[in-house]
């Protein structure tokens, strides 16, 4: 097992590269405040190094969360684009269209759905599954679905999992999201397609921001990703050949710390690999 370096600071690497892919929650912010240190380490990198791009498994188009993060308090020139599980997600939807879906999730993912025209449809009479999250994520959890899950399967419908978190840390306080229902939606033998991290679809949409941001005409650049998800954040950029810093303090999603030992042994138990530890994004 490779002993990971700790850093405690971005600047101590952010000269090897052009350009920053950031996860959002746990790494910006825990869902009610910025966490300190972290707009100060964006926009610094943007000012000595190369555009910023936050890269969320949010359910949502993109556009909408800028406005979200004005509200947490993080400012506009810290980052230069936003790309979320939920524009990757669209495309999968418009293909399956224009057949019914059967919708879970809850209203505030409404936004997602824009433009596309979707029927929605009660489970007997749809063709397909649309997850963006638990209807009541404050009260309800992954086992009050379990026998929605086991009769969805039954049919054989593919399920459209538009956040493939498992869990977030709002606040303090462990939310469950989509990926936990896809999650036991594959243990009744359910086939799930997801388009945000760790897959392919939202890389393709974070790689071409970075470049835009970049300017016209300017070599792909070399990118970094920041993140607190094991098997969303780092595994993800590991299957694109893109480094990664694992964000262990106690604003992200794992628990534990920012032991050195401790985060090196789950990450080889997750098969993922990072080029430094932080406790957290600063400059």
């Amino acid at each position: 097992m490779t002993r990971l370096a700790f850093q405690k600071r971005l600047r101590d690497i952010a000269s090897d590269y052009d350009a920053l892919l950031c996860d959002a929650w746990g790494v910006i912010h825990n869902g009610v405040k910025i966490f300190p240190g972290a707009a100060e380490a964006m926009v610094r990198f943007r000012e000595t190094r190369g555009p910023v791009v936050i890269l969320t498994n949010a359910p949502r188009p993109s556009s909408i969360i800028p406005g979200q993060l004005d509200r947490l308090g993080l400012p506009r020139d810290a980052y230069d684009a936003v790309v979320t599980s939920g524009d990757a997600t669209r495309a999968e939807i418009e293909a399956r269209l224009p057949a019914p879906a059967y919708r879970i999730g809850p209203e505030k993912d409404d936004p997602l759905f824009d433009g596309l025209g979707v029927e929605f449809a009660p489970e007997e009479d749809a063709a397909f599954i649309i997850c963006t999250g638990l209807v009541d994520d404050q009260r309800e959890t992954p086992d009050d679905y379990r026998a929605l899950m086991r009769r969805l399967a039954g049919r054989g419908l593919v399920m459209i999992c538009a956040n493939p978190d498992i869990v977030v840390n709002w606040g303090g306080r462990r939310v469950w999201c989509a990926g936990a229902l896809a999650e036991v939606y594959k243990e009744f033998g359910g086939s799930v397609v997801y388009g945000g991290k760790p897959h392919p679809p939202i890389y393709r949409l974070a790689r071409a921001a970075a470049a835009r941001a970049s300017g016209a005409g300017a070599a792909a650049p070399r990118l970094l990703a920041v993140g607190d998800g094991l098997h969303t954040d780092i595994v993800g950029a590991n299957s694109q050949g893109v480094d990664a810093v694992f964000i262990a303090g106690d604003g992200g999603v794992h628990e534990g710390g920012a032991d050195v030992e401790a985060v090196s042994t789950r990450l080889a138990e997750a098969g993922a690999r990072a080029i430094a530890l932080m406790e957290a994004l600063t400059w």
